[in-house]
Protein backbone atom coordinates (compact mmCIF):
# COMPACT_ATOMS: atom_id res chain seq x y z
CA UNK A 1 0.00 0.00 0.00
CA UNK A 2 1.49 3.40 -0.92
CA UNK A 3 2.33 5.70 1.97
CA UNK A 4 0.11 8.77 2.35
CA UNK A 5 1.58 12.01 1.03
CA UNK A 6 3.40 14.07 3.62
CA UNK A 7 2.06 17.39 4.85
CA UNK A 8 3.91 20.37 3.45
CA UNK A 9 3.57 24.12 3.80
CA UNK A 10 2.94 26.16 0.71
CA UNK A 11 6.07 28.02 -0.32
CA UNK A 12 4.41 31.38 0.41
CA UNK A 13 3.75 30.32 4.00
CA UNK A 14 7.31 29.14 4.47
CA UNK A 15 8.59 32.41 3.01
CA UNK A 16 6.42 34.31 5.52
CA UNK A 17 8.13 32.49 8.40
CA UNK A 18 5.53 29.82 9.13
CA UNK A 19 6.81 26.38 10.16
CA UNK A 20 5.23 22.93 10.35
CA UNK A 21 5.35 20.00 12.77
CA UNK A 22 3.46 17.00 11.44
CA UNK A 23 2.44 14.02 13.59
CA UNK A 24 0.90 10.69 12.76
CA UNK A 25 -1.15 10.62 15.99
CA UNK A 26 -1.59 13.09 18.85
CA UNK A 27 -4.13 13.52 21.57
CA UNK A 28 -5.17 16.97 20.33
CA UNK A 29 -3.42 19.37 17.98
CA UNK A 30 -4.64 22.35 20.03
CA UNK A 31 -3.41 20.79 23.26
CA UNK A 32 -0.06 19.98 21.64
CA UNK A 33 0.28 23.59 20.49
CA UNK A 34 -0.45 24.94 23.96
CA UNK A 35 2.13 22.61 25.51
CA UNK A 36 4.74 23.88 23.05
CA UNK A 37 3.79 27.48 23.81
CA UNK A 38 4.32 26.90 27.53
CA UNK A 39 7.84 25.72 26.80
CA UNK A 40 8.70 28.82 24.78
CA UNK A 41 7.45 28.16 21.25
CA UNK A 42 6.14 31.40 19.73
CA UNK A 43 5.16 30.36 16.22
CA UNK A 44 3.85 30.97 13.71
CA UNK A 45 3.75 27.19 13.77
CA UNK A 46 1.33 24.72 12.19
CA UNK A 47 0.77 21.39 13.92
CA UNK A 48 -1.00 18.65 11.99
CA UNK A 49 -1.98 15.07 12.76
CA UNK A 50 -3.26 12.13 10.79
CA UNK A 51 -5.41 11.17 13.76
CA UNK A 52 -6.39 12.60 17.16
CA UNK A 53 -7.15 10.42 20.15
CA UNK A 54 -8.51 13.16 22.41
CA UNK A 55 -9.93 15.75 20.04
CA UNK A 56 -12.40 18.22 21.42
CA UNK A 57 -14.69 20.93 20.15
CA UNK A 58 -16.26 24.03 21.63
CA UNK A 59 -17.36 23.81 25.28
CA UNK A 60 -15.37 20.60 25.71
CA UNK A 61 -17.50 18.55 23.31
CA UNK A 62 -16.01 15.34 21.93
CA UNK A 63 -14.68 15.59 18.39
CA UNK A 64 -14.51 12.56 16.12
CA UNK A 65 -11.02 12.42 14.57
CA UNK A 66 -10.87 9.75 11.87
CA UNK A 67 -8.01 9.18 9.45
CA UNK A 68 -8.47 10.64 6.02
CA UNK A 69 -9.62 13.98 7.43
CA UNK A 70 -7.56 17.10 8.15
CA UNK A 71 -6.61 18.08 11.70
CA UNK A 72 -4.45 21.19 11.94
CA UNK A 73 -3.68 23.90 14.49
CA UNK A 74 -1.91 27.21 13.98
CA UNK A 75 -0.01 28.60 16.98
CA UNK A 76 0.40 32.39 17.04
CA UNK A 77 1.94 34.62 19.69
CA UNK A 78 0.62 38.16 20.10
CA UNK A 79 -1.46 37.99 16.89
CA UNK A 80 -3.45 41.08 17.92
CA UNK A 81 -4.49 43.08 20.96
CA UNK A 82 -6.23 40.61 23.33
CA UNK A 83 -9.68 42.11 22.74
CA UNK A 84 -9.39 41.37 19.00
CA UNK A 85 -8.11 37.77 19.21
CA UNK A 86 -11.58 36.20 18.93
CA UNK A 87 -11.81 37.68 15.42
CA UNK A 88 -9.36 34.97 14.35
CA UNK A 89 -12.35 32.63 14.06
CA UNK A 90 -13.61 34.70 11.12
CA UNK A 91 -10.13 34.96 9.61
CA UNK A 92 -9.73 31.19 9.79
CA UNK A 93 -13.22 30.57 8.37
CA UNK A 94 -12.39 32.69 5.33
CA UNK A 95 -8.99 31.05 4.84
CA UNK A 96 -10.61 27.61 4.99
CA UNK A 97 -13.36 28.65 2.59
CA UNK A 98 -10.69 29.97 0.19
CA UNK A 99 -8.71 26.73 0.45
CA UNK A 100 -11.66 24.42 -0.20
CA UNK A 101 -12.76 26.52 -3.18
CA UNK A 102 -9.21 26.33 -4.55
CA UNK A 103 -8.89 22.53 -4.30
CA UNK A 104 -12.55 21.75 -5.06
CA UNK A 105 -13.88 24.60 -7.23
CA UNK A 106 -17.02 22.63 -8.09
CA UNK A 107 -18.16 23.12 -4.48
CA UNK A 108 -17.73 26.90 -4.46
CA UNK A 109 -21.39 27.88 -4.77
CA UNK A 110 -22.41 25.26 -2.20
CA UNK A 111 -20.14 26.42 0.60
CA UNK A 112 -21.10 28.80 3.41
CA UNK A 113 -19.57 29.90 6.68
CA UNK A 114 -21.75 29.51 9.76
CA UNK A 115 -21.48 31.70 12.85
CA UNK A 116 -19.39 31.39 14.85
CA UNK A 117 -17.03 28.67 13.67
CA UNK A 118 -18.19 26.23 10.98
CA UNK A 119 -17.95 25.59 7.25
CA UNK A 120 -21.05 24.12 5.59
CA UNK A 121 -21.54 22.36 2.28
CA UNK A 122 -25.15 22.06 1.13
CA UNK A 123 -26.15 23.30 4.63
CA UNK A 124 -24.39 20.37 6.32
CA UNK A 125 -21.32 20.76 8.48
CA UNK A 126 -18.04 19.65 6.93
CA UNK A 127 -15.61 21.54 9.14
CA UNK A 128 -15.24 23.40 12.40
CA UNK A 129 -12.82 25.84 14.00
CA UNK A 130 -11.81 26.20 17.63
CA UNK A 131 -9.82 29.25 18.78
CA UNK A 132 -8.22 29.07 22.23
CA UNK A 133 -5.81 31.37 24.02
CA UNK A 134 -3.58 31.60 27.07
CA UNK A 135 -1.89 34.53 28.73
CA UNK A 136 -0.19 35.23 32.02
CA UNK A 137 1.65 38.04 33.74
CA UNK A 138 4.76 38.89 31.77
CA UNK A 139 3.81 36.69 28.80
CA UNK A 140 2.27 37.69 25.50
CA UNK A 141 -1.08 36.23 24.49
CA UNK A 142 -0.74 32.83 22.82
CA UNK A 143 -3.56 31.88 20.46
CA UNK A 144 -4.13 28.52 18.83
CA UNK A 145 -6.50 28.12 15.89
CA UNK A 146 -7.66 24.54 15.47
CA UNK A 147 -9.24 23.47 12.19
CA UNK A 148 -10.83 20.11 11.49
CA UNK A 149 -12.13 19.22 8.02
CA UNK A 150 -14.13 16.15 7.03
CA UNK A 151 -12.32 15.31 3.80
CA UNK A 152 -13.14 11.62 3.34
CA UNK A 153 -15.68 10.73 6.01
CA UNK A 154 -17.95 12.17 8.65
CA UNK A 155 -19.62 10.78 11.77
CA UNK A 156 -23.10 9.33 11.40
CA UNK A 157 -26.05 9.11 13.73
CA UNK A 158 -25.91 12.80 14.62
CA UNK A 159 -28.94 14.95 15.41
CA UNK A 160 -27.87 17.53 12.82
CA UNK A 161 -26.63 17.44 9.22
CA UNK A 162 -22.98 16.58 8.70
CA UNK A 163 -21.09 15.71 5.56
CA UNK A 164 -17.61 15.39 4.07
CA UNK A 165 -16.00 16.70 0.93
CA UNK A 166 -16.00 13.28 -0.73
CA UNK A 167 -19.73 12.87 -0.10
CA UNK A 168 -20.20 16.29 -1.71
CA UNK A 169 -18.41 15.08 -4.83
CA UNK A 170 -14.84 16.29 -4.26
CA UNK A 171 -11.85 13.99 -3.75
CA UNK A 172 -9.48 16.04 -1.61
CA UNK A 173 -6.54 14.69 0.38
CA UNK A 174 -5.52 16.32 3.68
CA UNK A 175 -2.04 17.30 2.38
CA UNK A 176 -3.49 18.96 -0.72
CA UNK A 177 -6.03 20.88 1.35
CA UNK A 178 -3.46 21.80 4.00
CA UNK A 179 -1.07 23.32 1.46
CA UNK A 180 -3.88 25.50 0.13
CA UNK A 181 -4.97 26.38 3.68
CA UNK A 182 -1.46 27.42 4.71
CA UNK A 183 -1.30 29.72 1.67
CA UNK A 184 -4.77 31.19 2.24
CA UNK A 185 -4.10 31.80 5.93
CA UNK A 186 -1.11 33.99 5.11
CA UNK A 187 -3.32 36.15 2.89
CA UNK A 188 -6.23 36.39 5.30
CA UNK A 189 -4.03 37.19 8.31
CA UNK A 190 -2.37 39.99 6.35
CA UNK A 191 -5.78 41.32 5.34
CA UNK A 192 -6.97 41.25 8.97
CA UNK A 193 -3.81 43.13 10.00
CA UNK A 194 -3.95 42.31 13.73
CA UNK A 195 -7.54 43.52 13.84
CA UNK A 196 -7.04 46.82 12.04
CA UNK A 197 -8.52 45.28 8.89
CA UNK A 198 -11.48 43.55 10.53
CA UNK A 199 -13.95 45.66 8.54
CA UNK A 200 -12.70 43.94 5.37
CA UNK A 201 -12.70 40.53 7.07
CA UNK A 202 -16.22 41.12 8.37
CA UNK A 203 -17.56 42.11 4.93
CA UNK A 204 -15.99 39.06 3.28
CA UNK A 205 -17.37 36.75 5.96
CA UNK A 206 -20.90 38.19 5.70
CA UNK A 207 -20.83 37.66 1.92
CA UNK A 208 -20.48 33.92 2.60
CA UNK A 209 -22.65 33.64 5.72
CA UNK A 210 -25.33 31.00 6.24
CA UNK A 211 -28.61 32.20 7.73
CA UNK A 212 -28.02 35.91 7.15
CA UNK A 213 -31.36 37.72 7.05
CA UNK A 214 -33.20 34.62 8.26
CA UNK A 215 -35.01 33.81 11.49
CA UNK A 216 -32.66 31.77 13.67
CA UNK A 217 -32.45 30.39 17.18
CA UNK A 218 -29.32 31.07 19.23
CA UNK A 219 -29.00 28.46 21.93
CA UNK A 220 -27.08 28.68 25.18
CA UNK A 221 -26.67 26.04 27.89
CA UNK A 222 -29.64 27.43 29.85
CA UNK A 223 -31.81 29.27 27.31
CA UNK A 224 -32.44 30.17 23.69
CA UNK A 225 -33.14 33.40 21.81
CA UNK A 226 -35.03 33.68 18.53
CA UNK A 227 -34.83 36.50 16.02
CA UNK A 228 -33.53 37.63 12.65
CA UNK A 229 -29.79 37.31 12.01
CA UNK A 230 -29.16 40.85 10.76
CA UNK A 231 -25.39 41.19 10.67
CA UNK A 232 -22.13 41.08 12.59
CA UNK A 233 -21.25 44.17 14.57
CA UNK A 234 -17.83 45.84 14.48
CA UNK A 235 -16.58 43.41 17.15
CA UNK A 236 -17.80 40.25 15.40
CA UNK A 237 -20.84 39.73 17.60
CA UNK A 238 -23.97 38.38 15.95
CA UNK A 239 -26.68 41.04 15.66
CA UNK A 240 -30.06 39.47 16.43
CA UNK A 241 -33.30 41.41 15.87
CA UNK A 242 -35.82 40.08 18.38
CA UNK A 243 -39.56 39.75 17.60
CA UNK A 244 -40.29 42.80 19.77
CA UNK A 245 -37.87 44.93 17.73
CA UNK A 246 -35.08 44.98 20.31
CA UNK A 247 -31.54 44.06 19.27
CA UNK A 248 -29.17 41.62 20.97
CA UNK A 249 -25.42 41.53 20.29
CA UNK A 250 -24.26 37.95 20.93
CA UNK A 251 -20.66 36.91 21.47
CA UNK A 252 -21.07 33.13 21.66
CA UNK A 253 -23.76 30.50 21.23
CA UNK A 254 -24.99 27.82 18.83
CA UNK A 255 -27.03 28.98 15.85
CA UNK A 256 -29.92 26.94 14.45
CA UNK A 257 -32.56 27.77 11.87
CA UNK A 258 -35.76 28.61 13.69
CA UNK A 259 -38.43 25.92 13.25
CA UNK A 260 -41.91 26.94 14.39
CA UNK A 261 -43.75 24.10 16.12
CA UNK A 262 -46.59 23.56 18.52
CA UNK A 263 -45.84 23.25 22.21
CA UNK A 264 -46.20 19.49 22.24
CA UNK A 265 -44.63 18.71 18.86
CA UNK A 266 -41.34 16.88 18.62
CA UNK A 267 -38.32 18.86 17.44
CA UNK A 268 -37.67 18.62 13.73
CA UNK A 269 -34.89 16.09 13.22
CA UNK A 270 -31.94 17.27 11.18
CA UNK A 271 -33.38 20.76 10.94
CA UNK A 272 -30.58 22.70 12.61
CA UNK A 273 -27.14 23.60 11.34
CA UNK A 274 -24.68 22.00 13.76
CA UNK A 275 -22.86 22.61 16.98
CA UNK A 276 -20.54 19.76 17.80
CA UNK A 277 -19.11 17.36 15.20
CA UNK A 278 -16.50 18.65 12.83
CA UNK A 279 -14.80 20.86 15.39
CA UNK A 280 -11.05 20.49 15.79
CA UNK A 281 -8.49 20.73 18.55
Amino acid sequence: MPRPAAMELDSSAAAAGFRLVSHDTVGSTNAEALVLARTGERGPLWITAGRQTAGRGRRGRDFVSERGNLFATLLLTDPSPPDRAAELSFVASLALHDAVVEVAPMLGSRLQVKWPNDLLCDSAKCSGILVEGESSVGRALVTVVGIGVNCAQHPGGLPYPATDLAACGATVTPPHLFAALSRAMVRRLAEWARGDGFAVTRAAWLARAAGLGEIVSIRFPDRALEGRFESLDASGRLVLRRPDGSVEHISAGDMFPFVARSQDAAPARGAHFSAAAGEPA
